[in-house]
């Protein structure tokens, strides 16, 4: 039973090792690969194992021209605004602009942090987004843009998510 045991684990090496053997072939193929791959970076090109000269075409430079007219953008027209079709659900109305703090899906946790607001000082509003089943709550809402980008960057040191939105009526 030994003697059929070490022969069949010898076997079994045997046909391992010789399994595992490498073919001539693959060297080939991965060594032509590799110069290739060096012809490429040296800007050649390989054709049977011999690397030949890529000419590269000659690109006429780009004229520049001065620039006449110089438009200067406002920092507030870059800022985006999100619109949405809300209904208010809790305060008492919103304007064009408003500083979104908070979004949830429940209302019970909208009203945490509405009371949080208000107890900061904040006429703080719930609307709900019925098209994403969302409640917002927002802190300040304005009627123009700049008072609300002004509110919002001050909201953004304790509520860094801040944003605006923009009511579609």
């Amino acid at each position: 039973m030994k003697k059929y045991l070490v022969l069949c684990a010898g076997l079994g090496l045997a046909m391992a090792f010789t399994g595992c053997k490498s073919s001539e072939s693959a060297y080939r193929k991965a060594y032509d690969k590799a110069k290739a791959a060096e012809a490429a970076q040296a800007g050649q090109q390989v054709v049977n194992n011999t690397p030949t000269v890529i000419e590269t075409p000659v690109v006429t430079p780009v004229q520049t021209r001065p620039q006449t007219q110089t438009q200067v953008v406002d920092n507030l027209d870059n800022v985006s605004v999100r619109q949405e079709k809300v209904s208010v659900v809790n305060g008492g109305g919103l304007r064009n602009f408003s500083v979104v703090v908070g979004s949830f899906s429940v209302v019970t946790n909208a009203e945490g942090l509405q009371q949080r607001l208000k107890n900061a000082g904040y006429a703080a509003q719930i609307v709900k987004n019925e098209e994403r089943n969302m409640y917002r709550v927002v802190a300040t809402t304005s009627d123009d843009k700049a008072t609300a980008v002004a509110s919002r960057d001050q909201l953004r040191g304790t509520y860094p998510d801040a944003w605006l939105l923009y009511n579609i009526r």
